[in-house]
């Protein structure tokens, strides 16, 4: 069973022997989302024996809510001494020259409950100051004071050698046993002392919340009586136990976003030569991210909590390798309102479940894309979610009449321009995603999931140039049945500075063999014997202020100089077109990446019988206005069945549109493959 919670829906998917037999789609119980997990796994196996289930895996936003919000632990912070403040000083970069009233993230740790102890190490790894016994008694002292509930410890240099931050943590333990303390050269051994200060305090804010919500979860689940393990998806897109979620909580930041990847790029791999974009659209926001021989590429760093959703800069850097995928505030629940210019406006805030929007009839007042949705004729209001849900159609026209006469619009007008806002802005956004990475777009094919996703995918894809759509079968619970095709894994990263030509390549094979054992060790903690190992470096040419993490397989060659330097310049050649000349590359950081078998589920819906057409109904298109559509019930189609655009194809998770001009297919895998006109 997989569960994932988003901030509208959570999302169930049971499969029996690889293959998906239930599935649901429930409101997410945002005061408590353990109590809307086990509500969703008790109804998902009403008539079946909880017993039965081997493995429970789940994806959370708790983490990330934690950080946004500030509800985490009371959190002290021990550090060399005279860099307390790293925290505030940050990059000493402004990430809006213009802004006269800029602010900046607030630290998770204020400065009262910051400490310096005297010791030093050198960027060689060697001791230059012993750490001093006096001084750290003092600081120890201090915490017990203070009553922190979890302390983070991030000495400089640390990532060469961490023989002092592991005796301050075993002093730690000592004297202030029940508090939880996080050391930075396990949390993130990597150079950057800002970005790895921030990663190792979140990682301290929001253990204690996580443990505690694991381990009741797991309780609860018990009580139902299910006895397999549970595992939570980490933002790479791997699986691990409760017991290392825990104690690196902030690994999980991405780990519902990293499923819907995953989901997408499994559900795309028909051709697995073939580039995706995964294309995720929920309740609450969009998100696109690239997918290459079925592998989604990979970041070694990215924000939380910004104090600009949306602004790069703004936020809480956390130095951890996540999914590389971009977000925007467009969800099916994103408020649509009137912007500056006198046009619609939609997000980044959303009604989220609570109150939802206006067509849900839960007390929210204000339009949203799903509104405009139902309004334009994508959505039916007596089968949403299956016909579980009505949704009001009245409702959703006199919000968005009223929003339209701020501007001149009809109620109809008005919910066009929500539309094609919301389907430009996301266009835009995975344009530029594309462009940075130095990938053209158009050679991508789009993979739509999530609840509001193929209902946008048409708009998004013709915006892009992109000539091809895949639509897989129960593409509202994508990001759950992602988390089913995940394998066991981990990942390690250990910085060792070194111009290319004069890397300690014994030093760094011993590196790279104590993360395999470290990795092999956490594999066999979770029943896992097989193995496969992936080795990256992060290397740049030297003076420069950023890196590219560079695969280089298996294992490093016997004189590995010489392939390291090849696959460099040829990956920044083709990103930046040309190469500086009479400088060195720089290794900064070595990577590996140890995972087990990767599952092979099959979520194909039962092909029917036909004929699939149910009906035809009026709803609106950028292309040729209001007309008709035909309407058609996914559940009744069979393979090789052809839909020609306009028309509307309905299924319980979600809706897809295809525009006029778009031709479908539907595969024996149950994937319906549309041509963009």
């Amino acid at each position: 069973m997989a569960v994932d919670i988003g901030g509208t829906f959570t999302d169930l998917v049971l499969t029996e022997r690889g293959r998906v037999v239930a599935t649901d789609k429930i409101l997410t119980t945002t005061d408590d989302p353990a109590r809307g997990v086990v509500a969703g796994v008790e109804g998902l196996l009403a008539d079946l024996d909880a017993g039965s289930v081997a493995d429970v895996v789940h994806g959370t936003t708790l983490v990330s809510n934690s950080l946004i919000e500030r509800k985490g632990a009371v959190t002290g912070l021990i550090t060399t001494e005279g860099f307390r403040d790293v925290l505030e000083s940050g990059r000493e970069q402004r990430y809006d020259l213009y802004d006269l009233f800029l602010e900046m993230p607030a630290p998770l740790v204020p400065r009262q409950r910051r400490w310096g102890v005297k010791e030093r190490v050198l960027a060689s790894g060697l001791v230059d100051q012993p750490l001093e016994r006096d001084s750290l008694a003092d600081v120890v002292a201090a915490a017990q004071q203070a009553e922190v509930d979890a302390i983070a410890v991030c000495l400089l240099h640390s990532y060469r050698n961490p023989e002092h931050e592991l005796a301050i943590r075993e002093l730690l333990e000592k004297r202030l046993p029940g508090v939880a303390v996080t050391i930075s050269s396990e949390v993130s051994p990597e150079i950057g002392e800002y970005q790895r200060v921030s990663t190792t305090v979140a990682n301290a804010f929001v253990l204690p919340v996580v443990s505690q919500y694991l381990g009741s979860l797991e309780h609860s689940l018990e009580e139902i009586g299910i006895r397999g393990p549970l595992r939570i998806m980490l933002s790479t897109g791997g699986l691990v136990a409760t017991e290392t979620a825990q104690r690196f909580p902030v690994r999980l930041l991405e780990s519902g976003p990293a499923a819907g990847v995953l989901g997408a790029a499994f559900l795309g791999a028909a051709n697995a030569d073939r580039p995706v974009m995964a294309f995720d659209m929920g309740g609450t926001t969009a998100k696109a991210a690239l997918v290459e021989s079925g592998n989604p590429l990979i970041a070694n760093e990215f924000e939380a909590a910004r104090v600009y959703r949306f602004t790069k800069g703004s936020g809480l850097p956390i130095r951890l390798p996540v999914i590389d995928m971009i977000e925007i505030g467009a969800g099916g629940g994103s408020i649509a309102r009137v912007g500056p210019f006198g046009l619609p406006k939609v997000g980044p805030d959303s009604a989220g479940s609570d109150p939802g929007p206006v067509c849900y009839g839960l007390g929210g007042s204000h339009p949203t894309v799903t509104d405009a949705d139902l309004v334009l004729g994508y959505l039916d209001a007596r089968y949403f979610l299956g016909g579980e849900m009505d949704l009001d159609i009245e409702a959703a026209r006199i919000a968005l009449g009223e929003l339209g006469e701020q501007m001149g619009f009809s109620p109809e007008e008005t919910a066009g321009a929500v539309h094609r806002v919301v389907n430009e802005n996301m266009a835009s956004a995975a344009r530029m995603h594309a462009i940075e990475r130095g990938r053209d777009i158009r050679e991508y094919t789009l993979v739509a999931t999530g609840g509001a996703g193929p209902v946008h995918a048409w708009g998004v894809a013709k915006a892009l140039g992109i000539p091809r759509i895949v639509f897989p079968p129960r593409a509202g619970v994508a990001s759950a049945f992602g988390m089913l095709t995940a394998p066991i894994s981990f990942e390690f990263a250990r910085s060792l500075p070194a111009i290319l030509s004069e890397v300690e390549w014994a030093e760094v094979r011993e590196a790279l063999d104590g993360m395999l054992a470290d990795g092999r060790r956490l594999l066999d903690e979770s029943g896992v014997g097989e193995a496969e190992v992936e080795i990256s470096a992060d290397i740049r040419f030297q003076g420069q202020g950023e890196a590219l993490r560079i695969e280089l397989g298996r294992r490093l060659a016997e004189n590995p100089a010489a392939p390291v330097a090849e696959s460099f310049t040829k990956r920044y050649r083709t990103l930046y077109g040309s190469m500086p000349t009479n400088v060195e590359p720089e290794v900064l950081t070595w990577r590996l990446r140890i995972s087990g078998p990767r599952p092979h589920p099959d979520i194909a819906a039962r092909l029917g019988g036909g004929p699939g057409v149910k009906r035809h109904r009026m709803a609106w298109f950028a292309e040729s206005g209001y007309g008709e559509a035909t309407v058609y019930d996914r559940y009744q189609m069979s393979a090789s069945d052809e839909v020609r655009g306009p028309a509307v194809v309905e299924e319980r998770e979600s809706t897809i549109v295809i525009g006029p001009g778009g031709v479908g297919v539907v595969g024996e895998n149950g994937n319906l493959e549309v041509e963009v006109d």
